[in-house]
């Protein structure tokens, strides 16, 4: 990797190097890029280590605007100035395994992409100081050691990629902190313990923790020892047994209580009001003759048929 860049290129806002066959490790004066927002070494061969002064990328610790804009100016034939115009930048940014091209919101595309190289070492805790960074990509790498506990500090963080290396330790608490996550990839480490609860993180598939056999917890199968499973089983099971019987006990109280209220309901009020007991008996006289006279005259009608 060309050691001129840093001094040479300090403005530099977009490097993509991706797909190419440059060694050896990542050199330092890249530090020296502070307007760099999208760093893309992707599918090389670069070895060695992560450098610390990743912090030194003052464009991914800032919000920055929509575009990326440069001005120019055009001249006449005397070689004299006659316009201005701006001119806004666009480029092709490999975003979440798909390529798009970027422009109207470039600004706020902020990523490193060191993936598919041969770093070691471990991830540099710098580079949670980079609290504007949208994207990155560690995977498949020989990366080693443990996840920053201050991971969290990447708030703005949409794609953290950290798979098929060699991390080692628990997942850090802070990562269920990152709410914008939305594509998170750590399988194939040797990661362990369990997984932190935080909705964030149980949202994602297996897939996502699959390739670390020391992990436990949701949204895996595997329980975590303390986590009080085969309890809690049995527990469900005496509930189950129990449930039944309290369900018969107040189906029968039900009943019981719907008979006496209709009962008394009814009866209680012909007992204790005279005239409504009255003008109950005088209904049940006047539907008997009703039924009599009905009956009789259905009778006559069916004889008169017969005779004719």
């Amino acid at each position: 990797m060309p050691t001129w860049i840093g001094g040479s290129l300090s403005n530099l806002i977009i490097l993509n190097l991706r797909s190419n066959r440059f060694s050896g490790s990542i050199c330092s004066t890249i530090c020296q890029l502070k307007k760099i927002q999208i760093l893309d070494l992707f599918n090389n061969d670069m070895s060695g280590t992560i450098l610390r002064c990743i912090s030194n990328f003052t464009a991914m610790t800032e919000k920055g605007n929509l575009t990326i804009t440069y001005n120019y100016t055009i001249y006449d034939s005397e070689a004299l100035p006659t316009e201005h115009r701006p001119y806004i930048d666009k480029e092709l940014v490999k975003w979440k395994g798909k390529e798009f091209e970027y422009k109207n919101t470039l600004g706020l595309v902020k990523s490193i992409d060191f993936s598919s190289n041969m770093l070691t070492g471990e991830i540099p805790e710098e580079v949670t100081a980079l609290q504007e960074l949208v994207s990155l990509n560690l995977s498949r790498n020989n990366l080693t050691a443990s996840i920053p506990a201050t991971i969290g500090q990447l708030k703005s963080l949409d794609v953290l990629d950290l798979s098929r290396n060699q991390l080692i330790g628990e997942i850090p608490t802070s990562l269920s902190e990152i709410d914008r996550l939305s594509t998170l990839d750590l399988s194939y480490n040797n990661l362990s313990g369990k997984i932190p609860r935080g909705t964030q993180l149980q949202s994602f598939n297996t897939s996502t923790y699959e390739g670390n056999s020391a992990l436990c917890g949701l949204p895996l199968l595997k329980k975590c020892l303390g986590d009080g499973g085969k309890e809690a089983t049995n527990t469900y099971s005496h509930e189950n047994n129990i449930q039944p019987d309290e369900n018969d006990m107040w189906f029968y109280i039900s009943i019981a209580l719907g008979f006496l209220v209709g009962f008394w309901g009814v009866c209680g009020t012909l007992v204790l009001n005279n005239a409504w007991r009255r003008s109950y008996f005088q209904f049940l006289n006047k539907m008997k003759d009703w039924l009599y006279v009905t009956t009789l005259i259905n009778m006559a009608k069916i004889r008169r048929g017969l005779q004719s």
